[in-house]
């Protein structure tokens, strides 16, 4: 990647802006947000995967790499069109305000979906359904396998496609016409749900690339077993004959699990991959890159070499490292679609060959400050002082605790630290900070912004002071994360001018 002027931002997922409809979404909030990032002087806002979420309500296990997810259509905006009424609108009173109650929105949307979906084909929307067509021919390489997956889930009842009738589980070509027939309305109204996420989407990221905002997204390295891409592409993945993996992706014990993290992805045949000239990613790169100005791809370290478990193991700790696809990917890529604005994540076990892979493909990678007050060697990497200037430096993931929940954790709080420990990480902190500590959240923030790092990026939980009761995920767990929501009351005035004077004062404003 280019060498780049220096530049701030946020980290804030679209489900976490305060809206009456019970979750964050493309609509007015989502502007609101923009204009604050350009009143502030940012140039970046950094969100999570945007598709359809599955289990767990996790952005990671998306039920397809290419579709959107339908919560995040903003039913304010089909209202302004007049694909609802306005007073089919919800209102904050049915939904708590700091967390997203997924089950009971979901619910919700699908219903006022399925109503937007009626009206839209009535004879005054003629245009628009000339629109919808137009984009249904131009996505139609995954739109049309995505939406009949989602509806043959629906007639199923919901469950994964490895426990659907065997012919659809299969994909039988007679059977498959005969559902597509069986199944023509939920095919429909999928297709207009991805026309209108697409549409809302664009629209608001034009509105920040006009303001001098970019759009940064999320590309994890592995997809959903329980999703179009593995079910339409079962050669492409190591697979029982029933469908269930024979190897599921994780990584080893870590900072967060004494046990590791068993993430339970397939593993991919890069083998076959690599025969195809690796053409199935690099449509998916090219999807993202409809979709966003730059791409942060989750997990790079595991194109050098990745953590194999097998398929029916209980926890991560027995598996095994196996080689990735190496620069290749990305090489073949490159040749189609030209230069790569991506950052690569190499946090976690990070070897010299990941870093030299990173090296050799020209991607910036991140650092933490989280992690660089521990007792490990490589702790001082994270350390403003040895920071090369192509990189990316963070106070926090959506992965970490918040800053103030960081600081004030004890043993066994989403770590696997012991309490001596963490108690000399909290000293070496202060002393690094010159900090007493009562305002660490700012601390931080001003490392970032006052080091040498190109871009240095924020969790809104942290420009907000907010403890762990904010935290957005603890890896290893599978209930309640991805739930947090701001309110605008917390975003005050002076917040807003201490943010936009650190910004000028490292010389980071747009």
């Amino acid at each position: 990647m280019s060498q780049r002027r220096r530049e701030s931002g946020i980290l804030l997922h679209v489900t976490s802006l305060p809206d009456n409809q019970g979750i964050g979404n493309f609509g007015p909030a989502a502007y609101r947000f923009v204009d604050f990032l350009a009143r502030t002087r940012q140039q970046l806002w950094q969100v999570l995967p945007l598709g359809p979420t599955g289990y767990g309500n996790s952005p990671y296990q998306s039920f397809s790499a290419f579709a959107g997810n339908p919560l995040l259509i903003s039913l304010e905006a089909l209202a302004s069109e007049g694909l609802l009424d306005t007073a089919d609108l919800p209102t904050s009173a049915g939904f708590p305000a700091d967390a997203v109650a997924f089950d009971e929105v979901a619910l919700q949307q699908t219903r006022l979906l399925g109503q937007a979906f009626d009206r839209f084909r009535s004879p005054p929307f003629a245009n628009q359904q000339a629109e919808l067509a137009l984009f249904v021919d131009e996505h139609s390489a995954w739109l049309d396998d995505y939406a009949l997956f989602q509806g043959l889930k629906w007639a199923h009842g919901g469950v994964a496609w490895t426990c659907w009738e065997p012919r659809a589980r299969d994909r039988d070509p007679e059977a498959i016409r005969s559902y597509r027939e069986q199944l023509r309305q939920q095919i429909e109204l999928e297709k207009f749900t991805q026309f209108k996420f697409y549409g809302q989407w664009r629209a608001l990221k034009r509105y920040a690339n006009e303001r001098g905002i970019s759009i940064i997204g999320d590309l994890p390295i592995f997809v959903a077993h329980d999703s179009s891409d593995v079910w339409v592409n079962k050669d492409q993945f190591y697979l029982n004959p029933d469908g269930k993996p024979q190897v599921v992706a994780g990584v080893p014990p870590d900072y967060f699990s004494a046990t590791g993290q068993l993430w339970g992805n397939p593993i991919y045949r890069w083998d076959k991959m690599a025969s195809e000239n690796f053409a199935w990613w690099t449509k998916r790169i090219r999807g993202a890159l409809q979709l966003f100005d730059r791409i942060r791809v989750d997990h790079f370290r595991g194109f050098e070499s990745y953590w194999e478990v097998a398929g029916d193991a209980t926890v991560a700790s027995g598996g095994r490292w196996a080689p990735g696809p190496g620069a290749a990917l990305f090489e073949a890529a490159r040749r189609e679609l030209g230069p790569l604005p991506i950052i690569a994540e190499d946090l976690g076990v990070i070897t010299p060959q990941v870093d030299a892979l990173r090296d050799q493909l020209g991607f910036p990678g991140m650092r933490v400050l989280q992690f660089a007050f521990g007792d490990d060697p490589k702790a001082r990497d994270y350390q403003p002082h040895n920071y090369p200037r192509e990189c990316l430096v963070y106070t926090g993931t959506h992965d970490n605790d918040t800053t103030v929940g960081w600081f004030a954790s004890e043993a066994g709080e989403g770590t696997t630290r012991a309490h001596e420990t963490i108690h000399r990480e909290r000293q070496n902190a202060l002393r690094y900070l010159d900090s007493d500590g009562r305002d660490v959240h700012w601390d931080m923030i001003r490392l970032a912004l006052a080091s040498v790092a190109n871009t240095a990026i924020f969790p809104m939980q942290d420009l907000l002071g907010l403890g762990s009761q904010a935290r957005m995920n603890l890896p290893g767990t599978s209930s309640g994360n991805w739930t947090w929501r701001m309110r605008w009351e917390s975003l005050t005035p002076e917040i807003e001018q201490r943010l936009q004077g650190l910004t000028e004062t490292y010389e980071r404003a747009k």
